[in-house]
């Protein structure tokens, strides 16, 4: 496995995005590009692919003891710095609807609205009745 690997792996396993591997970067006076970020992430087949090297991965994984953890003078749990990511994060809506009973289907309409004709006198096209 890979330097690259264990970076890509990182941040999905984390739900981080280029700029938040920038700012990791930043709390270990590491400064990085997201261009030049997005080069690692690439598949090494494409002819702007690079190689992270040993030094890159150890910063990022430095930094990232302090994002999660804090530093020495201010420390914080891990669950409270993802929290604090996850409200920056817009999460889907939910439609509320004025009356709490469910919206009924299209097929229950439907049926509603035929329930009161009688279908006895209908006549075939074949003319059985």
């Amino acid at each position: 496995m890979t330097n690259n690997d264990t970076l890509k792996k990182l941040r999905v396993a984390l739900m981080l995005r280029d700029d938040d591997i920038v700012d990791i970067l930043k709390l270990v006076d590491f400064k990085i590009t997201t261009s030049e970020l997005g080069a690692f992430f690439r598949k090494e087949d494409h002819p702007k692919y690079m190689e992270c090297g040993d030094q890159i991965l150890r910063n990022f994984l430095n930094g990232l003891v302090i994002h999660l953890r804090g530093s020495k003078e201010n420390p914080t749990t891990p669950a409270e710095a993802l929290a604090k990511k996850g409200k920056t994060a817009t999460a889907p809506k939910k439609k509320i609807y004025a009356s709490n009973k469910p919206k009924p289907l299209y097929k229950d309409r439907v049926r509603e609205k035929h329930k009161d004709q009688d279908l006895s006198s209908v006549k075939y096209k074949n003319k059985k009745k």
